[in-house]
């Protein structure tokens, strides 16, 4: 390994690896004979090795896992893991009619889990080499070529609410706090968001998620409201690293919205049916920024009833489009099918634009963190239209085991989105293995495409390949 590629990380992951050498030393020494019960009680630290050696290697591997609560609704489409998700997933909303089930480390050691309010998280460091020497942008999440790092070190708060239940009203809320070089990728004009965009830090944080949900047991069968920050409604990908099939992300979802702050309500309709409205900021904005904008957002989810097919429609943060901080105008669709119990594929496609963007050649300045647009001669401003679609395709190996293969295309027609007005072709594969719950690997290779001129490297290279792996360590 290129010695020089290890500085860059040490001083901002040398507290986090930290933590994980204690908790793996920790386990190591757990593992002894059960105390009688008359024994003292083991200690925090003891309870959340004991968790990771339990997980790691338990004691009957073949003996009959508890049955799950009941669920309302449909049966889960996927296994997870190794799947990300077992649900057929949308956003803005918990899955209504989704016990509870999770069982975390860290909440565990606190209390043996014993609270509907959980703490938990994961530190994901990662290592990419390319032939880029420089950046290898648009690619996200590694875009800091041939490194290792830290992309994540994330820890959640929440609490959810119970909407297998329709007796009676109930809440949740979420908080989450990210660190590492990610968090410009989540960032939001408004919420210390100068870190990013006007001193472009390598290492940051942000604060990703808060919001309040609740849940109406009433109406139709069941709602939920949720008020605050919340991931962008539309997509296959989301930002935080274990809810994705593939450590990088498609060039598709590099340049859509991030998250949005405002009110999003789902409504469950019937068992196949589900309809979502919202009215946010706009997207990436705190409403308090002068960028903020009343948007709409309209999505109609349909599973059929052998939920071997979900299609999910969006038009998401809908107002003027006039130019602004990321004032997309954004129109998703999603197809999920599953042509097995261990073979499924999903499909995203959507147009974006943004009305009178300012020409990079003209004489009006752009706003900082927001891209100009390759405009007409002659032209001050112009629309800046972008199209784009991702194909996933997934093979369940074992409980512990899949392979992705995804297909991506981007048409950034007027530059405004990546800074080069081109076409984009990626084609990305990768191999997920788990460890007991609570260690992900995913190793991956990647080949991409800039066809009518150099996009990679600054501007100077067409085509991109990256080998890179991420892990991903829950707490």
């Amino acid at each position: 390994m290129n010695a020089s590629i290890l500085p860059r990380c040490f001083r901002p992951c040398k507290p986090l690896l930290l933590i994980v050498f204690l908790i793996l030393r920790a386990a190591i020494h757990a593992q002894q004979p059960t105390p009688p019960p008359d024994a003292p009680q083991p200690n925090f630290f003891a309870r959340w090795a004991s968790f990771y050696r339990q997980d790691w290697h338990p004691a009957n591997p073949s003996a009959p896992t508890p049955s799950a609560p009941a669920r309302r609704g449909l049966p889960s489409p996927l296994d997870s893991p190794p799947f990300p998700n077992s649900d057929w997933s949308y956003g803005g909303s918990p899955t209504l009619g989704e016990p509870d089930t999770a069982s975390y480390p860290l909440m565990t050691a606190i209390n043996n889990a014993r609270t509907r309010t959980k703490i938990y998280g994961w530190l994901e460091p990662s290592l990419n080499f390319s032939t880029s020497s420089t950046t290898n942008a648009p690619e996200a999440n590694d875009v800091y070529s041939n490194r290792f790092e830290l992309s994540q070190s994330v820890l959640y708060i929440e609490r959810l609410p119970n909407s297998v239940q329709r007796e009676h009203a109930d809440w949740g809320y979420h908080l989450t706090a990210l660190f590492g070089t990610d968090y410009r990728f989540t960032t939001a004009k408004g919420y210390g968001s100068s870190q990013w965009i006007d001193n472009h830090r390598q290492y940051g944080f942000d604060p990703t998620l808060e919001y309040l949900d609740i849940y109406l047991p009433h109406v139709a069968q069941g709602m939920n409201i949720r008020i605050g920050r919340f991931i962008s409604v539309p997509g296959i990908e989301a930002q935080l690293a274990p809810n994705n099939y593939i450590f990088s992300h498609s060039l598709l979802y590099s340049i859509d919205p991030f998250t949005d702050t405002g009110i999003m309500a789902t409504a469950k309709i019937n068992d196949n049916w589900l309809l979502q409205l919202g009215l946010t900021g706009g997207h990436d904005v705190a409403l308090w920024t002068r960028d903020a904008k009343p948007s709409g957002t309209v999505c109609i989810s349909y599973t059929t009833t052998s939920v071997n097919d979900n299609l999910y429609l969006c038009a998401n943060g809908i107002n003027s489009a006039k130019y602004a901080y990321n004032n997309v105008q954004q129109y998703d669709a999603t197809w999920y099918h599953r042509f097995s119990k261990s073979i499924h594929m999903a499909i995203e496609s959507w147009y974006m634009y943004e009305r009178d963007v300012p020409s990079i050649t003209g004489s009006i300045k752009p706003e900082t963190g927001a891209n100009p647009a390759f405009c007409l001669p002659g032209e001050q401003r112009c629309t800046a239209p972008e199209y784009a679609a991702v194909n996933f395709l997934q093979k369940e190996l074992s409980e512990h085991d899949f392979l992705s293969f995804r297909s991506d295309f981007l048409n950034d027609k007027k530059g405004q989105r990546t800074g080069y007005a081109t076409r984009y072709s990626e084609n990305s594969i990768t191999w997920s293995h788990w460890i007991g719950t609570t260690i992900q690997l995913r190793p991956e290779l990647r080949f991409e495409r800039a066809w009518d001129r150099p996009a990679y490297n600054n501007g100077q290279h067409h085509n991109q390949l990256t080998a890179a792996s991420d892990l991903i360590f829950h707490f």
